[in-house]
């Protein structure tokens, strides 16, 4: 009963087996690879973007630092979320790839409303050579708290920023999860909207280490490798990381492990909720679910084993009935069977 993380699966066998397929023989380095070759046209026509550059690191934080880098200079800030996982999870690391461009948090939750982002821009340079200038805006979707952008929202942010002549970045950690529960393309989700660089994330949906940078306007590309040598994620075995995401994407497999890691979250979330004092805050968009449980159904599943994150509290001491903020997230390979165990432990 394992809920604390996407991140904490196990790879799909195809992957797997796709790596053992690309251990034999040579194959030439750093991104010329035939796999990374025949990968560049398959992203191309799955975003409808025949002239997209195409790029491939082993981590998020990677993908996503990397990229806002080449989007803004080191005077500038780049606007987030107050929970974006590059403000909460990167260890400063976009700060450090963009040489000290800083970050701006809009408004309050993780969701980032038009208003208020024309209102974090306007307040932005207004102290001239002394404060920091205008940057990019960066959009988590789906968001740290669970949360899906519409598309209307989507285009809303997008045309803000380029308002103030700004361009937009999308962390895609979970754009699968996002895109099958939107029921869109993946043009619509990116460039239709205004995207200008996605971090397109196969680590926590079946991949044991890969994240695309797409570029929908190639002007940044060569900027962009420079920044990933200099950087120091550049690989020289790049095979390794073409092969997981040819795999990845090939027979649909991104779409159905997130189809799957969504509906895994719903059969959780329906039981739920039969549980005595439990509500999700806010409602489940996708494959994680924020939650407020009693103390002693945490208790009853901690005891049992189940590994998820308590986010406040100590489940051993205190009420019974004190309710304490919970995080549970699905991923493709969970069970119906760990699923039902874990609603069962948690009614008592």
């Amino acid at each position: 009963m394992f809920f604390a993380s996407d991140n904490a699966g196990p790879a799909h066998p195809a992957v797997m087996q796709a790596l053992i397929d690309a251990n034999a023989g040579f194959a030439m380095p750093y991104g010329k690879d035939e796999i990374m070759a025949q990968l560049t046209q398959t992203l191309r026509d799955i975003f409808e973007a025949p002239e997209a550059a195409i790029y491939l690191v082993a981590t998020g934080t990677a993908a996503n630092s990397l990229a806002l880098a080449t989007l803004c200079q080191p005077f500038q800030t780049i606007m987030c979320s107050p929970v974006a996982h590059i403000h909460e999870d990167e260890c400063n690391a976009p700060e450090f790839y963009s040489s000290g461009a800083k970050l701006t948090l809009v408004g309050t939750g993780d969701k980032i409303s038009a208003e208020a982002l024309r209102r974090a821009y306007l307040a932005e340079e207004t102290r001239g050579v002394h404060g920091p200038q205008r940057g990019p805006v960066s959009i988590t979707q789906v968001t740290e708290r669970g949360q899906i952008y519409s598309l209307q929202e989507l285009a809303d942010l997008t045309a803000v920023a380029r308002e103030f002549g700004q361009k937009a970045h999308l962390d895609g950690a979970r754009f699968a999860n996002a895109l099958v529960a939107l029921g869109c393309s993946p043009a619509d989700m990116t460039w239709r909207a205004g995207i200008d660089v996605v971090s397109f994330g196969g680590t926590k949906n079946g991949c044991p280490g890969v994240e695309a940078v797409i570029f929908f306007n190639p002007e940044k590309a060569w900027e962009f490798e420079l920044r990933r040598k200099r950087g120091a994620h550049l690989f020289s075995k790049h095979r390794y990381l073409s092969a997981q995401m040819a795999a990845y994407l090939a027979d649909d497999l991104w779409l159905n492990s997130a189809r799957k890691a969504n509906a895994n979250c719903a059969r959780l979330l329906q039981g739920l909720k039969t549980v005595p004092g439990f509500h999700a805050t806010p409602e489940p968009q996708a494959n994680m679910i924020f939650a407020h449980m009693p103390r002693a159904a945490h208790k009853r599943l901690h005891d049992a084993g189940a590994v998820y994150y308590l986010l406040e509290g100590d489940c051993h001491s205190g009420p019974a009935d004190t309710p304490l903020p919970c995080r549970l997230v699905c991923d493709w390979s969970i069970s119906p069977e760990q699923i039902d165990q874990f609603i069962a432990i948690a009614k008592g």
